[in-house]
């Protein structure tokens, strides 16, 4: 996919909503791609495999973020698993709600999201 083919925010892509922009650790520009199922009441190890079911992954607390600054009406407003740990106990959450991000235990039972990130690639003058 090339910049000057991404669809409007919110907009349809590759099955789910187009949400935005992010860039992966090694530079990567993808767009971030939030896909229409919720998962509910899973532990964060089974929302993790849930996410790979989905042919997708937790957000991030980045990209978490990221859904609610541009898609927030899209999302239910409850509490949401990200991919990324807290500690050996406990993983990161966002409320999507208000936004807010915090620690909760591992076993509890919560909802997820699955994001797809789809590589964009470099345009050439």
């Amino acid at each position: 996919m090339k910049f000057s083919e991404l669809p409007t925010l919110g907009d349809p892509l590759d099955s789910g909503i187009f949400a935005g922009i992010t860039t992966s650790k090694d530079g990567t520009h993808c767009a971030v791609v939030l896909l229409p199922e919720v998962g509910k009441k899973l532990t964060w190890k089974k929302a993790l495999a849930w996410a790979t079911e989905q042919q997708a992954e937790l957000p991030t607390r980045p990209i978490a973020a990221l859904l609610f600054a541009n898609l927030k009406d899209k999302l239910n407003p409850a509490w949401h698993w990200t991919s990324e740990e807290y500690d050996a106990s406990y993983a990161w959450y966002c409320y999507f709600s208000h936004g807010y991000q915090g620690g909760i235990r591992k076993s509890y039972e919560g909802s997820a999201v699955a994001v797809r990130l789809i590589p964009i690639e470099k345009e050439q003058p």
